[in-house]
């Protein structure tokens, strides 16, 4: 097993490939959504973009880039959250998703479902950076938050992923997010939150899963509200 101490988790130090990220969008549940990870190799940047389609399943939609490698393990114990510097995005909503287990395959190939730890944020608009504590993420499973469950695992972070969903026909259409790297943010670096105007010095599966229990009780279509990850 691959272990990963710098900080950096991708860009950086580190050129980014596209070989290491896979697509995972809703058109494994029947939509028509598609998302593509670009990299430009001058810059060392990656484009995640594509379209996020409403309409094939009624409003619901995701589409999402996540790792492919089953090797490799990211050791985050050390820091406060992450950190995403982003030169350029549009004004939609995209989740960070991590995950401290690789999910088991069924017989035909496709993976079981499992816990995911997502934080939704938005990207500066004009570039800047994006700090997300630890304490901001929430374990969902099957898009619905796990209340009571066991933390991540922080030293042993085993997927990493960048995904737009629909929130149920609040936002569609292309999408584009520019990210220059992620890295975890040191405990000195203090803030992490979205700070446009913070200097340098500073550093430091949809909202479907929000639904009521009255709107999910009893309903055989969970899998609508989720990303697989």
């Amino acid at each position: 097993m691959s272990y990963q101490p710098s900080p950096y988790l991708f860009g950086g130090p580190h050129p980014w490939s596209s070989s290491n990220w896979t697509s995972t969008d809703d058109r494994v549940r029947g939509g028509a959504s598609h998302s593509t990870l670009t990299i430009n190799p001058t810059t060392n940047t990656a484009l995640f973009h594509g379209t996020l389609d409403i309409t094939t399943l009624g409003g619901a939609g995701f589409a999402s880039q996540r790792t492919t490698s089953t090797i490799t393990t990211w050791d985050l114990s050390s820091y406060t959250g992450l950190e995403l510097s982003i030169p350029n995005a549009d004004n939609k909503t995209y989740t960070l998703n991590l995950k401290d287990e690789l999910p088991e395959r069924r017989p035909g190939g496709r993976e079981r479902s499992g816990v995911v730890w997502e934080v939704d944020f938005k990207g500066p608009r004009d570039g800047g950076k994006v700090r997300v504590g630890w304490e901001d993420f929430k374990a969902t499973y099957r898009g619905r938050e796990v209340r009571g469950g066991r933390k991540l695992d922080l030293a042993g972070v085993r997927r990493v992923g960048i995904m737009v969903r629909s929130f149920f026909g609040e936002q569609e259409g292309a999408f584009e997010l520019e990210v220059e790297w992620i890295k975890g943010i040191q405990v000195d670096m203090g803030r992490y939150r979205d700070e446009p105007d913070a200097s340098e010095d500073d550093e430091g599966e949809w909202d479907e899963k929000r639904w009521s229990e009255e709107d999910t009780r009893g309903s055989g279509s969970g899998w609508l509200c989720c990303g697989i990850f």
